[in-house]
């Protein structure tokens, strides 16, 4: 459960962008998003791979 302390006439809104802002890092909606679709372990470790790939590229031109 997120909890978002109010100060004293803080504004509604400022706390609203305060619960999203918490709410985006828990990371509930990707999750969900991930559950829907089944991905196998083989699929999950080439993109991995390719993904491990396209880093190092980027930080071998970066250099």
């Amino acid at each position: 459960m997120i909890i978002i302390p109010m100060k004293e006439g803080e504004n509604i809104e400022r706390a609203l962008k305060k619960f999203k802002r918490k709410f985006e890092k828990t990371g509930v909606i990707k999750e969900l998003r991930e559950r829907k679709v089944y991905v196998k372990p083989s699929i999950k470790k080439r993109k991995a791979k390719i993904h491990a790939i396209y880093v190092e590229q980027m930080q071998l031109n970066e250099d």
